[in-house]
């Protein structure tokens, strides 16, 4: 198996549809003393087989943005589609559909399955979407070789380094072969080397034609991105 394998998507590089399009999107939230603007008519583009970076100072919307893209969070204004579907007033429903059709996501933090192991925290979303159970492990097996976690197939969460649990959160992410994979600071837990080898991951499924959505702080991890795209103030800079 191979990243071109992992990431053989209906959205192939050069294809008419972007997977991502969000167009005038706003989004505020109502805080004690003010409202707050997270963001203020952001529209960006993405193009099938990129790998984008967002960047920008704490509070300027991008972690924002990516829940609203993800269907973690609704738009005030604006919309947003995502392999070709527009998602915004849609129903929670609906949302969850569209998730395991074409989203998946790495948090900071990894959000693995501490009592599940290695193998059935990344078959479990296939197995959400309706694959049978032998079918969604051989691709977990699959991913976890890939990832170089083969022989972590039957191991807990817990014992893992922090490299490896962010490479299984990946792993997980591609169980059902997303339109998007999108991280928010996927590196920001680690440690130096830890972060390198996320990095390195990224990269390698960019190469294979996935097409990533990354927030992060870090000009390191940006610079290994197609394309920066810097926010502030809930605007995307020029």
């Amino acid at each position: 198996m191979t990243m071109t394998d992992v990431t053989d998507q209906d959205a192939t590089p050069g294809s008419d549809q972007p997977p991502l399009v969000v167009t005038g999107v706003r989004r505020t939230f109502e805080a004690e003393l003010a409202p707050v603007r997270a963001l203020r008519g952001v529209d960006l583009e993405v193009r099938a087989g990129e790998f984008v970076a967002i960047m920008g100072p704490s509070g300027c919307g991008k972690s924002t943005l990516l829940n609203l893209v993800a269907g973690l969070d609704v738009a005030d204004e604006g919309a947003i589609e995502v392999g070709g579907e527009t998602i915004t007033g849609r129903d929670d429903d609906w949302l969850a559909r569209m998730r395991r059709r074409h989203i998946g996501i790495v948090f900071q933090f990894f959000n693995l399955l501490e009592g599940m192991t290695a193998l059935e925290n990344v078959a479990l979303p296939a197995v959400l979407s309706g694959a049978k159970r032998r079918a969604a492990e051989t691709r977990g097996r699959d991913l976890l070789d890939l990832l170089g976690l083969g022989d972590k197939a039957g191991a807990m969460p817990s014992v893992l380094s922090g490299g490896q649990r962010q490479r299984l959160a990946i792993a997980r992410a591609l169980a059902n072969e997303p339109t998007l994979l999108l991280a928010d600071e996927p590196t920001g837990a680690l440690d130096s080397d830890g972060g390198r080898e996320v990095l390195e991951l990224f990269r390698r499924l960019h190469d294979g034609g996935q097409t990533i959505v990354m927030v992060t702080h870090s000009d390191e991890v940006a610079a290994g991105a197609d394309r920066v795209v810097r926010m502030r103030d809930g605007r995307i800079e020029d």
